[in-house]
């Protein structure tokens, strides 16, 4: 009988842990509040959130109260000028992008079909040019030189579409197979960015025009830059020794004197950052929201938004 017993007990024991192994985690909740993702709203922080893959938004001065939520589902989305650039997965079962441009109201505008696993979308400050970067491989930036992507430009107002800037002549630097750019950013003559171009293992910040496609190397270990207000500075990822998986710490770059200032924020970001004002940076970490920083390298990082990513500002 007892042994009847302990038989029995072993069994639900064993139930109750399947049981406990199957079920569902809980996702995070967050506050909702009712009202439209208006890109003309000044003053509010723009963001993907992570719990529906939605486009959603909430006001900077409060940026840990309830978020609205559009229906626009987008992997990595920016706003600027009123308008938004919406980099989705392409529908279907092959591995593809979507660039979807919207206005104000997240209409959309224009779609474009792109190659690849959605990475970064940048649009300049006045809304004319756009850009995004796709993963060809699905890889990432962990070990230079390892993948590959594919960095388009767009002129919304000539229609005039470069699907891979891989062709750019960057003065000095011979054209060989392993040359990949990512992460454009554009100053506000709308023809001139800033960007990252991989090649032999290294990385290094290129000017180029859009118009010409030439270009020139700036400095070398720069990913993801991102060019401030004023247009005097460069926030930028920099591989620095350490963590093997996400090796990087966020500088940001005098243009006019060289000069690196490290920032507070010590994990490494694996993302291209947005500067909220001449003063202060935000960027995602995966499952730790969207988080902001000082640019003069003081203060600490402090966050934003949980459970979010892919910040921009409508200003």
């Amino acid at each position: 009988m007892r042994v009847l017993i302990v038989l029995a007990a072993v069994v639900l024991l064993g139930a109750g842990a399947t049981a406990y192994a199957l079920r569902t985690p809980e996702k995070p909740s967050v506050e909702v509040e009712a009202g439209a993702v208006d890109l003309a709203e000044r003053g509010r922080l723009v963001f993907v959130d992570e719990i529906s893959g939605k486009v959603a938004s909430v006001p900077l001065s409060a940026p840990g109260g309830p978020r609205r939520v559009s229906s626009l589902s987008c992997k990595r989305f920016y706003t600027a000028a009123e308008q938004g650039l919406c980099l989705a997965d392409a529908s279907g079962p092959l591995p593809g992008a979507t660039a979807v441009f919207v206005d104000r109201s997240l209409s959309e505008q224009q779609r474009i079909e792109v190659d690849g696993v959605p990475n970064r979308a940048k649009l300049s400050a006045s809304g004319r040019m756009a850009s995004w970067t796709t993963f060809v491989t699905g890889d990432s930036y962990s070990q230079a030189g390892t993948f590959s992507t594919r960095t388009a430009i767009y002129d919304r107002q000539t229609q005039t579409y470069e699907s891979n800037i891989e062709g750019v002549r960057v003065a000095g630097t011979k054209m060989v197979n392993d040359m990949n750019y990512w992460g454009v950013t554009f100053t506000p003559d709308d023809h001139t960015y800033y960007a990252t171009l991989g090649t032999g293992g290294k990385t290094y910040l290129i000017q180029a025009d859009a118009a010409d496609s030439s270009g020139t190397k700036v400095r070398e270990n720069v990913e993801c830059p991102s060019l401030s207000p004023d247009g005097k500075r460069v926030a930028f990822k920099k591989r620095v020794p350490g963590d093997g998986v996400r090796p990087w710490r966020e500088h940001v770059l005098n243009l006019d004197t060289m000069v690196e200032t490290p920032l507070a924020e010590t994990r490494g970001i694996d993302d291209q950052v947005v500067w909220l004002d001449d003063d202060t940076i935000a960027y995602g970490l995966p499952g730790e929201g969207i988080w902001a920083v000082r640019a003069d390298g003081e203060g600490e990082p402090r966050q934003l938004v949980p459970h979010a990513s892919s910040p921009s500002l409508v200003s």
